[in-house]
């Protein structure tokens, strides 16, 4: 569990948040006169869009907001101790009563509130093993807890040659207010050691049991058991526990990686050390684990579907062992890492979906065993993981992390405490608008409508956000100009608002700021608009939701720099090539070219001195172009941002367009990530679509798909670009 105490001893993201989160093909009004189908007038072809800057009296940056983060841990359930507490749970359906796993053997259960201490379940005398890291370790409910009485237990016994083993098991209630069933054995292996026996479970989002284990012990993965397929140490495990595939005592899901072949189909991800904590995301459903390091570093990793968490080849993202080269392909980079002078043996929690705590919403809540560090994992306003401390608990306490159903956070003492996260102080009140209708940038009483100093624009290779339509201004300071990077690149003064909205289906789903604060630090924010289409409200976090039978995916704020790299000048979308098309104004409703227009009214610092003819232009992915320039007009818009000198992304590629196919160093070029099971994995073969990881990711929808986050449905369009693209290649250059 704990890894070596004496008893317990952006991957590259291509897609960008949140003005390049994704953009669709925007089909402007008709411009051939007459009337439109809805009953508008077609816009007028203009030699500008406005004949004079808008004043912006509304649209301003806020203040960044500064959320309180003091905490201190309250005793959750007064001076009430328990026997080793080891794991902490709250029913499905039943959000006033705790259950306590007691190390020694036992499940106990307390309201909230209360100090009467009820007996919930007991091992049979003699069953439990508790030495080195052994003992009780985990349980949990049936996910349909009270209509299944299930619940499901990991822990360790004797026996065999080693004297330990885990067992994975089943107990049943007759009435639910006590387990009064017999152990029913679902899985059992012998442990070659006493340390590293993992042993967390927890039923995910989908349904299915998950179950994580240590490589089987000692110290540096002895028996190489981190990479090794056939067997269940080092791994994340996945079962269906409502159905029986003979022999084994349960199913198997059919979307296990491992399935057909090449290893056992039980597992869902592998290289892990000793996966002692781990939990999902009430909102997301994202796994967040915490691997106990070796030597040097302690690691935090968001677990994916056939994803190779790197151990024993990598410690975090280090060589193992230290000083020794490796190979990394094919291995995933943790979330987070730390030094040992930090802590020694981390223990992993939960993503905070409280309302206590309103600054930590959203983030993921861990410790440190040897330590007794609490943490949070922030951002620091670039793009850059890094925890902030919260509070400190004694040394060698720290085993565990509850969660209630409200989202409440709770630190479990092996000394026999449990407390709760709470303010050490009132959080300050913040002054950043939490609706769309008071940031200044819309109409107050119809958010529809921009205000008016708002000025719209539209890119040209546009971004895949899942089919959604969108809209896209910019806002900035009065007496305020844009500067221009020698690439074209647009670079906006402090005080930017940059502004994106989505629809679905006809429907506004979101919409997104990503603002230039005037501490010079870019940050994005996500409004969700209510049903009845009168407003939206920030969000504090990500965020999924199924809009019409569509996953639609809310961009968390890290996640927006993320991708908005200063490699890529932050914003992304607006550069000379991009925007050298006509737009269409709606407020004097011309259609003109938006270059010329933002020249005309002064908005570049340095006016541009040329006509549209003579400044750059990239081709449109879906227009009559060349498939070449289209396909790379394609990467330039969906993943240059990361794959570019200093951007972020794996290998040296370079996608932008402006870089000759030669220079892009993906023709032929072997993949630093080879996880497709391909011979001889290369980023694009002449000819040959199918053997071309650059397409095979772009159309894949798990642990192996570009991009990896902001997105849930393939780009029919757009990968069929691609794919003709690659067909039409003979040889590289």
């Amino acid at each position: 569990m704990l890894g070596r105490i004496i008893w317990f001893a952006w991957v590259p993201f291509v897609v960008a948040f949140p003005l390049a989160c994704g953009d669709d093909p925007h089909t402007n009004p008709s411009a051939d006169g007459g009337v439109n189908a809805d009953g508008s007038i077609p816009p007028t072809p203009a030699p500008y869009g406005l004949d004079t800057r808008p004043a912006n009296p509304t649209c301003k940056a806020p203040a960044r907001p500064q959320l309180d983060t003091g905490v201190k841990l309250d005793a959750a359930f007064g001076t009430v101790r328990f026997n080793q507490p080891i794991d902490m749970h709250v029913a499905p359906g039943d959000p006033t009563r705790f259950y306590i796993a007691e190390r020694p053997g036992a499940i106990k259960s307390i309201v909230r509130g209360g100090t009467d201490v009820s007996t919930f379940y007991t091992f049979p005398a003699g069953t439990i093993n508790a030495a080195g890291e052994g003992g009780f370790l985990s349980f949990a409910f049936h996910p349909q807890w009270p209509a299944k009485k299930e619940v499901y237990v990991s822990y360790t016994i004797g026996g065999g040659s080693t004297g330990m083993q885990s067992i994975i098991a089943r107990v049943k209630s007759s009435d639910g207010v006590t387990l009064d069933g017999a152990l029913e054995t679902l899985i059992q292996f012998e442990q070659p050691f006493t340390n590293h026996d993992g042993g967390n479970i927890q039923f995910g989002p989908d349904g299915f049991l998950y179950i994580g284990f240590g490589d089987g012990g000692s110290g540096g993965d002895p028996l190489k058991y981190g990479q090794n397929k056939d067997v269940l140490f080092g791994k994340m495990l996945r079962i269906d526990i409502n159905t029986v595939q003979a022999p084994l005592a349960y199913g198997i899901p059919a979307s296990n990686p491992f399935v057909g072949g090449g290893g056992r189909p039980e597992i869902y991800a592998l290289g892990l050390r000793n996966p002692w904590r781990w939990s999902f995301d009430k909102a997301t459903g994202d796994l967040w684990c915490g691997d106990v390091g070796q030597d040097r570093f302690e690691e935090v990793d968001i677990i994916k579907r056939g994803g190779n968490y790197g151990w024993s080849t990598r410690e975090a993202m280090h060589c193992y062992p230290s000083g020794n080269t490796c190979d990394t392909v094919g291995l995933i980079d943790p979330v987070l890492e730390y030094p040992r002078a930090d802590g020694k043996s981390i223990t992993g929690g939960y993503v905070y979906r409280g309302t206590r705590l309103p600054g930590l919403v959203g983030k993921f809540i861990f410790g440190d065993y040897v330590s007794g560090n609490v943490w949070s994992l922030d951002d620091d306003g670039k793009g850059t993981p890094t925890k902030t401390l919260l509070t400190t608990m004694p040394a060698n306490t720290l085993v565990s992390f509850g969660q209630d159903a409200e989202g409440e956070v709770y630190t479990v003492n092996i000394g026999g405490s449990i407390s709760m996260l709470a303010a050490a102080a009132p959080p300050p009140p913040s002054t950043f608008p939490e609706k769309l209708s008071l940031t200044g940038c819309f109409d107050p009483q119809n958010p529809k409508k921009v205000a008016s100093g708002v000025i719209p624009f539209e890119p040209i290779a546009q971004l895949w956000s899942d089919g959604a339509t969108k809209e896209r201004y910019f806002a900035i300071p009065d007496g305020t100009t844009i500067d221009l990077a020698e690439d074209g690149d647009f670079l906006f003064p402090k005080g930017t608002v940059l502004i994106k909205n989505f629809d679905v289906g006809g429907k506004r789903v979101e919409t997104r700021l990503f603002i230039r604060h005037d501490d010079d630090v870019w940050a994005g924010y996500s409004y969700e608009w209510n049903d009845a289409q009168t407003d939206a409200t920030l969000l504090p976090s990500g965020k999924t939701k199924d809009v019409g039978g569509q996953i639609w995916q809310y961009p968390s704020r890290s996640q927006c720099n993320n991708c908005h790299s200063e490699a890529a000048n932050v914003s992304l979308g607006p550069e000379l090539q991009q925007l050298n098309k006509d737009g269409v104004y709606p407020t004097t409703n011309r259609l003109s070219n938006q270059l010329k227009t933002l020249d005309h009214i002064g908005m570049f610092t340095k006016a541009l001195g040329k006509e549209p003819a003579d400044l750059p232009k990239i081709p449109d992915p879906f227009g009559t172009d060349a498939v070449d320039g289209r396909a790379r007009a394609y990467l330039h818009a969906n993943c240059s941002n990361c794959h570019r000198p200093k951007g972020g992304g794996r290998g040296d590629m370079d996608l932008r367009f402006s870089t000759s196919f030669a220079d892009t160093k993906s023709c032929n070029a072997k993949a630093q990530l080879d996880d497709l099971g391909l011979a001889d994995a290369k980023i694009v073969v002449p000819g040959d679509p199918a053997s071309s990881v650059l397409l095979i990711r772009t159309r894949s929808l798990d642990v192996k798909r570009m991009p990896q986050i902001g997105s849930a449905v393939v780009d029919a369009k757009g990968t069929q670009v691609l794919e003709d693209w690659i067909k039409s290649l003979t040889t590289c250059p």
